[in-house]
């Protein structure tokens, strides 16, 4: 089943359907291994070279680091001697990859701490990096790039693209530090879901359970998995057991959930998202939700292999006047709610109320998030 656009007749108004039944996804992609995580770095720095569009001197942590830089370098200069204008004091901040070791490279972040205006074609000196512990584990230098520009006139006119205060430094950082990585323990892995849910680590120990032909997964809880080394021959060859337990497939579960962003319009529904029977009145729109008519379908005469099966139709009643009348059946989706409001074109402010009064009265039987 593919997952379906339905676009309401009024401006920048989506509704996304899920599938019911979600396709298998690979191991890797919806968990991960206990023991193996990045890691955060920030560290404070200075950028030089900048057109005039740094530091003002009000900023008084700019002057006193570029004071303690200069007497470094064998210059005493105190705070109230510099009124440079091409420095700014920036935040650098970096994720540290599992396994980058000594003299890999990251790319790190840089943001403005001052009343710096942009930080076009600036220079970071080198940063030391730390994490939380307080260790430096990477060194940041290099040219900024903002993906953006300002120019202007000397008569007021200006024009300006991209955020100019916040810049990257693509490769900036060397590593100096590894992080110990401990994926084995206990003759075997564990595997954290990305999602905690238990029907999807259920699933998950029981996919592990029928590839590897013993009862080597275990689901300890919603959102962990242990896996033991089937046998001896993975001693030692952790990297590739977790390989292997990463290009397994399983069918995660998809909770019933509407999410409303009520800034863009948008209405993104799971398929297993269902409406129960409710008469809801919107203003000159009227909704109701019926039981399902079932309709008896008999095989053709001497068929062979015919069955006798229940189906149930749908039901739309719209009615002109003073307001719509609209009629869904018992067990009706937001899709099928979607089309029959799209025949009459609700405005997105409208389709966000019907939705939030239909979780009020009961009628919605999902879990409604607001962005």
């Amino acid at each position: 089943m593919k997952s379906k656009l339905i676009r309401i007749a009024a401006p920048f108004l989506a509704l996304l359907i899920l599938p019911a039944l979600g396709h298998a996804a690979r191991v890797k992609d919806i968990a991960r291994m206990q023991g193996v995580r990045e890691n955060q770095l920030t560290g404070y720095g200075l950028i030089v070279g900048l057109d005039g569009t740094g530091d003002k001197k009000g900023t008084g942590f700019t002057n006193k680091s570029l004071s303690s830089l200069m007497t470094a370098q064998g210059i005493n200069l105190g705070p109230d001697d510099i009124k440079v204008k091409n420095v700014a004091a920036v935040m650098v901040t970096a994720t540290l990859g599992a396994y980058l070791r000594e003299g890999n490279r990251m790319d790190v972040t840089v943001s403005s701490l001052g009343d710096a205006t942009s930080l076009q074609g600036g220079v970071l000196l080198q940063t030391p990096l730390k994490g939380a512990d307080g260790v430096v584990y990477a060194v940041a230098q290099g040219a900024v790039s903002i993906g953006g520009f300002s120019a202007g006139t000397g008569g007021g006119n200006s024009v300006q693209k991209n955020h100019l205060e916040v810049g990257r430094v693509p490769n900036g950082a060397l590593v100096e530090r590894e992080v110990p990585t401990l994926l084995e323990g206990h003759g075997g892995v564990e595997i954290a879901l990305n999602n905690p849910d238990f029907s999807t680590a259920s699933r998950l120990a029981k996919a592990i359970n029928d590839k590897l032909g013993k009862s080597a997964a275990v689901a300890r809880d919603a959102g962990t998995v242990t896996v033991s080394f089937p046998d001896s021959s993975f001693a030692g060859r952790s990297t590739d057991f977790v390989a292997t337990l990463g290009e397994m497939e399983v069918n995660p579960d998809q909770p019933a959930r509407v999410v409303i962003n009520e800034r863009t319009g948008t209405v993104v529904a799971g398929g297993m998202v269902k409406l129960l029977p409710v008469v809801l009145a919107h203003g000159g729109l009227t909704i109701e939700v019926k039981d399902a008519m079932p309709v008896i379908s008999q095989p053709e005469p001497l068929s062979i292999g015919g069955k006798t099966v229940v189906e149930h139709v749908d039901e739309l009643n719209a009615r002109e006047g003073s307001g719509h009348a609209l009629a869904l059946p018992g067990a009706a989706t937001p899709e099928s709610l979607a089309r029959m409001l799209n025949t009459i074109g609700v405005t997105p402010r409208d389709l966000i109320a019907i939705f939030q009064a239909l979780k009020e009265a009961g009628s919605l039987q999902a879990e409604l998030v607001i962005l």
